[in-house]
């Protein structure tokens, strides 16, 4: 039997600071994650120098738990990969150069890791089966991206947001409701209390592209909080949250049959923070079953940012031969 693959990855781009242990590319050994979510919770959103600096306080105790809780130790591990973008700079840069330090110490194989395709590579966790090709569509809190996925690394864009990401509208609706940080948690919560159909939030359509618009859509949700206050009407916001909520499911959804449809392909992945919601996996999971289509979300905890899925895009990294060099710096408009 051919030794595992080990793989520790890294993954510091917003705020959580986080290490994983992966075999093989799907096997989770570890994966321990350290949220600041507390922290930003009072500022509305996360802060960059905050972040920054929780990262430098906590990645060492992170990383040496995610390996105890592996059972190994350095010298057992194939490689270190790491998120080198896109993120806020000074998070990634402290994930960055705590994995240099490291990988030069021990004397491993440093791997570069696009964020994006770390959401992608979630997929694959405790999931064996599912392999290229297929349909990603990616919707978190800076990121809502349509990509076919052809092959390991093999990667086209068909469709991103022009202007708010998915999970970012969602926050910022959460904000003018009043709710607490992150707001895609609460919106989900409040809008099982609401009607859907109670306020006909736009729907933008960019002509004949996969492209994604939600900045009208927050645009139109705070301009009917305004009105009807200005009114003096009751403002619902129940109704708010799910007329809103049920606005981005539809686009979203939409988009992501569309987009199976055009590269004629029967498998959708749909991975990072967004995918949690409850509504948009309720919608998916009916348009697939109409149009035959073939739906893999992963767990929650592999759909916000973690470093199980930096691991496993690393593995992949590691047997087409794409180390990094030890010049390796934080990109944070990095591009899939």
């Amino acid at each position: 039997m051919s030794k595992q693959v080990l793989i520790l990855g890294i993954e510091t781009s917003c705020d959580e600071t986080a290490a994983a242990v992966v075999a093989d590319g799907g096997f989770v050994l570890s994966n321990v994650i350290y949220s600041q979510i507390d922290i930003h919770r009072d500022f509305g959103g996360v802060v960059p120098e905050i972040a920054a600096r929780n990262h430098v306080g906590k990645i060492d105790h992170v990383v040496q738990k995610a390996l105890g809780d592996a059972g190994i130790s350095l010298s057992d591990l194939s490689a270190v990969a790491v998120t080198c973008g896109p993120g806020l700079v000074g998070a990634l840069l402290v994930g960055v150069n705590f994995a240099k330090g490291l990988a030069f110490g021990a004397g491993l194989p440093l791997i570069a890791v696009n964020h994006l395709e770390g959401h992608i590579a979630s997929a694959y966790l405790e999931n064996l089966d599912f392999t290229p090709p297929f349909v990603a569509m990616i919707v978190s809190g800076g990121h809502s991206h349509l990509v076919h996925v052809g092959d390991y690394g093999n990667y086209q864009v068909l469709g991103r947001t022009q202007d708010d990401a998915a999970g970012e509208a969602f926050d910022k609706v959460a904000r003018v409701l009043g709710l607490p940080y992150p707001g895609g948690v609460e919106i989900d919560r409040l809008a099982k209390q609401g009607n859907p159909s109670a306020i006909p939030f736009p729907r933008a359509k960019l002509g004949d592209t996969l492209n994604f618009s939600f900045s009208g859509l927050k645009s139109a949700v705070i301009n009917h909080l305004n009105t009807t206050k200005m009114k003096g009407d009751s403002v619902v916001d129940a109704d708010i949250a799910a007329s809103f909520q049920e606005a981005v499911v539809e686009v979203l959804t939409k988009n992501a049959i569309e987009a199976c449809k055009v590269m004629n392909c029967q498998r959708l992945a749909v991975v990072g923070g967004v995918a949690c919601n409850s509504r948009l996996r309720q919608s998916l999971t009916q348009a697939c079953d109409e149009n035959s289509i073939g739906l893999h979300i992963p767990k929650p905890i592999f759909c916000t940012d973690n470093a199980a899925m930096i691991a496993s895009a690393g593995y992949h990294h590691f047997k087409a031969g794409k180390f990094a060099q030890m010049d390796l710096n934080g990109i944070p408009s990095l591009t899939l």
